[in-house]
């Protein structure tokens, strides 16, 4: 049984009022209200595509999207990745609210357009990417919206696994028993979806390795393999033999080895690449 005590003690005032000593890890920056902290411009490079990140799931997303358009030969994807470090508020820069005013990374900026064009949200700028080059986005009308049916499903559930069981499982300041039970069934039952809709098809949304896959993998693949939240064995992950298996077959992509380094600065240092202009920056 878990620490449901001091749960049980609290009960809402009539007015919420902001404490800023509460919320856990991310005390320091989380904040009621939006916009700019302070002044600082964004840097820029020389790419058409400059791309503000860090290496969590949604910035993976991203990255390995360029890193698998590059792959196949498509040099007008070239882009430069800068790091935004949200636990030093970065993203909350001018600059960066410019680009998103939601505070949130990943941002993008596209340069080859006039005026250039902010894009913001994960899933947005994997839209915005796969149409831009007609790449990983079926053009069937009943395929690609199968493609979209799971990005959006992608952006509607990852909340629960990173701001519900995520958060409560690894960085709320207690342990408490309700929202990891509330929070780990829904989770669960999430794996399960995916389980049964890669029982038939070798990717998520059918034959072909799309935009879905991308989105997805970071935050599912990531955990099924034991990499988020080092929870693979609490939620008995093994059992979704489907979703490991193909967690195992993306992971091994060139592509998505590549993706997963950009703007990350922590872990083993051969899987570090703080900033990313070229190829050759991966060597």
């Amino acid at each position: 049984m878990g620490n449901t005590a001091s749960g049980n003690d609290y009960q809402p005032p009539r007015v919420w009022k902001w404490d800023q000593e509460s919320g856990g890890k991310f005390a320091s920056i989380n904040r009621p209200v939006a916009g700019a902290t302070h002044d600082k411009e964004l840097p820029v490079g020389k790419h058409p595509h400059q791309l503000y990140s860090l290496a969590t799931p949604n910035g993976q997303k991203v990255t390995i999207l360029f890193e698998e358009l590059l792959e196949k030969g498509i040099d007008a994807a070239e882009y430069d990745a800068y790091i935004i470090d949200i636990t030093e508020g970065e993203q909350f820069s001018s600059g960066f609210v410019d680009i998103n005013p939601n505070s949130k990374i990943p941002a993008l900026l596209d340069n080859s357009t006039t005026p250039a064009t902010r894009v913001f949200e994960s899933g947005s700028i994997l839209l915005y990417l796969a149409e831009k080059f007609g790449q990983f986005l079926p053009t069937d009308p009943a395929e690609r919206t199968e493609c979209l049916n799971w990005l959006f499903w992608q952006m509607g559930s990852a909340p629960m696994l990173g701001g519900g069981f995520g958060h409560f499982y690894s960085y709320a300041p207690e342990k408490l028993e309700y929202p990891i039970n509330r929070y780990t069934m829904e989770v669960k039952r999430q794996l399960d979806v995916l389980d049964k809709q890669l029982a038939d098809n070798d990717y998520i949304a059918g034959d072909d390795y799309t935009i879905a896959d991308m989105a997805i993998f970071p935050w599912y693949g990531a955990l099924v393999l034991n990499e988020v939240y080092e929870a693979a064995e609490f939620l008995q992950a093994h059992e979704y033999k489907n979703v490991v298996a193909w967690a195992k077959r993306i992971n091994e992509r060139p592509a998505v080895k590549r993706g997963r380094r950009v703007n990350k600065v922590w872990g083993e240092e051969s899987e570090q690449l703080r900033e990313r202009h070229s190829a050759s920056d991966f060597e």
